[in-house]
């Protein structure tokens, strides 16, 4: 995928699911099925996800080259990584990663403030996409707590698909 596409589905991703939760009444925004995350908690999760590698876009890319490397692959397609993350979901068994192991229960009064930021991060990952070069994208390396070290561009295909991933749960819950 070019960085065009790549933006506009990150976009798409995070639209439908905030528009999503903006349309589920207020009380189910705190309580979920049992042993489920609630709405809350997903979008946490989400924004949690998406700060980090905001961030990480954020550092001068030599700084990123030292700290992790340069990649040793050419860059997968997007339908290859969403196989590979579902596979490795499947091999961890439901074992939460740190950011989200015990996460609190997000208030209805947090509820905008998380939705609002979500759909800011989700704009700055837009722009920092469509403006680091292609070399850099297939180049440059990030860690991935799951899926290990990924070129730039496949991290940012992956969060696209992980934002759809929690969506989908979502609605199925719903």
């Amino acid at each position: 995928m070019d960085k065009e596409e790549i933006a506009n589905l990150i976009d798409a991703k995070h639209s439908e699911l905030i528009s999503w939760l903006e349309q589920q009444p207020n009380e189910t925004w705190s309580q979920g099925p049992d042993g489920k995350w609630t709405q809350g908690q997903q979008g946490l999760h989400l924004l949690q996800s998406i700060i980090p590698l905001n961030n990480a876009l954020s550092l001068p890319k030599f700084l990123i080259r030292y700290k992790f490397g340069k990649a040793n692959r050419s860059v997968r397609d997007y339908d290859t990584i969403v196989n590979r993350y579902l596979e490795r979901l499947k091999d961890a068994k439901g074992k939460t990663f740190k950011g989200s192991q015990n996460m609190k229960i997000p208030g209805i009064d947090e509820k905008q403030y998380i939705l609002n930021r979500l759909q800011t991060e989700s704009k700055k990952l837009q722009y920092k996409t469509k403006k680091i070069s292609d070399k850099n994208l297939d180049k440059l390396i990030l860690p991935h707590p799951l899926m290990g070290k990924m070129p730039i561009r496949e991290i940012i295909m992956w969060t696209a698909y992980h934002v759809e991933h929690h969506t989908q749960i979502l609605k199925e819950n719903d």
